[in-house]
Order: C-alpha cells, then sequence, then structure tokens
C-alpha cells in the first residue's frame, strides 16, 4: 500500500507515543518521559530521512509529520507549564505562533481555496531549538543533583526563535499575498 510506508509508520508512532509520554509526566516518570521523548524525537529525524532517501514521501506523511511535531511539542509545553518547568510567557509565545499560523492558512484558503504553509528555515529553527529546550528539561529534571545550568538562557533563546519565525511566516504570507488573483 502506498501510505503504508517506514517513514509513515514512524509518524504514526511519533503520535502514539505522545500519550504515553504524558502519562509518564503526570505519574512523575520523569526517566520515562526523558526516553519517550528521545524516542518520539529520533522518528522525527528519520522518517524525514527515510523518506527523501528513500523517495517515499507521501500526501499522508507531508501531512502527519508536522501534525505529529505540533502534538508533541504543545503538549509538552502545557504539560511543563502546569508542573512549573517551564514559564507560561514562554508557552504562551510557543502556542500562540502555532495558532496564528493556522489561523492564516485557514483565513487564506478560505478567499483563495488553496494554501500550502511551506516550511520555512526560521520555522525549522523554532521547532528545532523546542525539541532541544523540551529534551534539555526532561534531562534538568532528571538530574537534579548533577550540576547542569538552568534552562533560562535556551527559554529565552527558544522564545525569541520561536518570535522571529512567526513573523517570518506573517511576512512572508502578506507578501504572497499581494500576489494571489483571488
Amino acid at each position: 500500500m502506498l501510505y503504508l510506508t517506514i517513514p509513515n509508520i514512524l509518524t504514526t508512532l511519533r503520535i502514539i507515543l505522545i500519550p504515553v509520554f504524558v502519562s509518564s509526566l503526570m505519574y512523575e516518570r520523569y526517566d520515562y518521559a526523558l526516553f519517550i521523548f528521545g524516542s518520539a524525537a529520533i522518528t522525527d529525524l528519520l522518517d524525514g530521512a527515510i523518506a527523501r532517501a528513500k523517495n517515499q514521501q507521501t500526501e499522508l506523511g507531508r501531512f502527519l509529520d508536522p501534525i505529529a511535531d505540533k502534538f508533541l511539542l504543545i503538549t509538552s509545553f502545557v504539560l511543563f507549564t502546569i508542573y512549573g518547568f517551564v514559564p507560561k510567557w514562554l508557552s504562551i509565545i510557543v502556542i500562540s505562533r502555532d495558532v496564528i499560523i493556522i489561523t492564516g492558512w485557514l483565513v487564506i484558503f478560505f478567499i483563495t481555496h488553496s494554501a500550502k504553509v511551506e516550511p520555512s528555515l526560521p520555522g525549522k529553527l523554532s521547532n528545532a531549538s523546542q525539541l532541544i529546550l523540551v529534551a534539555y528539561i526532561l534531562f534538568y529534571i532528571n538530574l537534579q543533583g548533577a550540576w547542569i545550568p538552568h534552562p533560562r538562557p535556551l527559554e529565552i533563546f527558544t522564545a525569541v526563535l520561536t518570535v522571529i519565525s512567526g513573523l517570518h511566516y506573517i511576512y512572508r504570507e502578506v507578501k504572497r499575498g499581494g500576489n494571489v488573483n483571488a
């Protein structure tokens, strides 16, 4: 079957891991949470690499991959805020960026009846910094007895990249909107 590819299976596995990740955080099994998050991050790296190398890119994969990433990251930031691992302002920035992008996509889609959000370099860097921050915080929680710097500088860096990325998407789509004949 065309959709039953290794990259799509890995993406689906990442989605399935989200409730397990949530459960491990809720039961304060931060060691499990770190392992599960690391596994999910590895599947994220592998699915894209395999899809490109084996020419197994599918529409389903193009749709599911960013959804899996967003579900994992938003879930992480919401729970980390609830448990006091990240400041509220950071989660607001991360989630607001995604809401703004999705809202913009919907507006463009309803006006033009076609809309495609292409990933951008700032967007990819923002997602990467968010993934790294979540992993770092999980290491920080698990290694509380060891000397490991507080994640505050990484939180600020992630916030700045997230804002830049959101502004870049807005700028790019507004600029592109001038070329759309609707």
